[in-house]
């Protein structure tokens, strides 16, 4: 359903930050250190470096509000979001998305980043006229910086904006949206290698080292963004026709709750391995417990202590369903950062679906050349 989302859903979005920042952090620190004069003071250029990474932080993140709430609003569901230093990057797959909707949001992207500019020019503009020289500068190297980020987004690869819009026009060339986004992600994957080997080439003939080491960094984050974009396709391909009800833990009983956990170490655990166990009445679930979950317990305790005391009930378990593709559900578990979900069909539970297991499928079948 399409509209406004509710503040539930936008914050409920998870957010993680690329470690490629902290590189960011001190790259972007010491240009602004080596670009003001040196009659500053040096903590006063380390100071403005910082504010400089901030005001970008804050300039990238901003971008990445306005795209999500836009995402949010024309129904798309809620996603696990890393923010690489050019913009945040979440797995998409084709029945979560249309072509109409990719193009919104490829050209909103482009078109908060002019805008974003045009705010930092504008701040500068006003700060010029008032002798403000320290902070003004400040803006606008800083507008500068952001000017060449919205030129880099132009790039017809993913995870840029530029390549959303290429994803879009093959995906109505050849029908197949995991075909589209297989060449723009490899597009994406090149451009990032020529940016790295053309850092090397920098560092090793011209002996540029700061040139060099930029053009290295922004080819391992596009390579890095790439392959993230491209790993919906790949699981879906190497897992195609496996449901949930094939991959379900085997030799992993239902459990009452009112088992001990004495007595489910002593004739389940030791016995078969097993780590998460389905608990249930009859076929209608109750919960899930797990190893975690009974080392919690002193080993005194556990004789006495039930399954129904510690295990994590049904109300706060994500499910799955008996038919959904594989690929989806290792999707929805990295997504959620969960271990295991139990498999309901008809309202029955068969069995949990553990996601080291399925990680190991996913190894196995590619190795095999599945």
């Amino acid at each position: 359903m399409r509209g406004v989302p509710n503040l539930r859903q936008f914050f409920r979005v998870s957010l993680r930050l690329h470690r490629g920042w902290a590189i960011a952090f001190i790259v972007i620190t010491a240009v602004v250190v080596t670009q003001f004069p040196e009659a500053y003071p040096l903590w006063l250029r380390i100071a403005l470096g910082i504010a400089a990474v901030l005001l970008f932080f804050a300039a990238v993140g901003t971008r990445e509000v306005i795209l999500n709430f836009l995402a949010l609003s024309r129904g798309m569901p809620e996603k696990r979001i890393t923010l690489f230093v050019f913009g945040g990057v979440s797995q998409i797959a084709e029945e979560e998305t249309l072509p109409v909707l990719e193009l919104l949001l490829a050209m909103a992207g482009l078109l908060c980043n002019l805008v974003i500019v045009g705010i930092l020019y504008g701040i500068y503009s006003i700060l010029v006229n008032t002798g403000s020289s320290l902070v003004s500068g400040l803006i606008l190297w800083s507008a500068f910086m952001y000017f060449m980020l919205a030129l880099f987004h132009f790039i017809p690869a993913l995870p840029l904006d530029g390549g959303r819009l290429l994803r879009v026009l093959l995906w109505k060339v050849t029908g197949d949206y995991n075909r589209a986004t297989g060449i723009t992600s490899g597009v994406g994957l090149g451009i990032g290698l020529l940016f790295i080997a053309g850092g090397i080439l920098l560092l090793v003939l011209a002996q540029q080292w700061f040139n060099g080491v930029a053009l290295v960094f922004v080819g391992w984050l596009l390579q890095t963004a790439a392959m993230q974009s491209r790993r919906p396709v790949v699981l879906r391909r190497v897992l195609r026709g496996v449901k949930a009800r094939d991959v379900v833990a085997q030799d992993c009983p239902l459990i009452s709750r009112r088992l001990t956990l004495g007595r489910l170490v002593r004739d389940y655990i030791l016995v078969s391995g097993q780590r998460y166990f389905v608990v249930a009445r009859g076929a209608r679930l109750e919960g899930v417990v797990s190893v975690p979950d009974i080392k919690k317990v002193p080993k005194k305790r556990r004789r006495s202590t039930t399954v129904a005391e510690i295990m994590t009930p049904v109300s706060e378990l994500r499910t799955a369903q008996a038919e959904q593709p594989a690929a989806n559900l290792l999707e929805q578990m990295n997504e959620w950062q969960i271990d295991y979900m139990p498999v309901l069909e008809q309202d029955g539970v068969i069995g949990i679906v553990v996601r080291d297991s399925l990680r190991r499928l996913v190894k196995t079948r590619t190795e095999l050349g599945r």
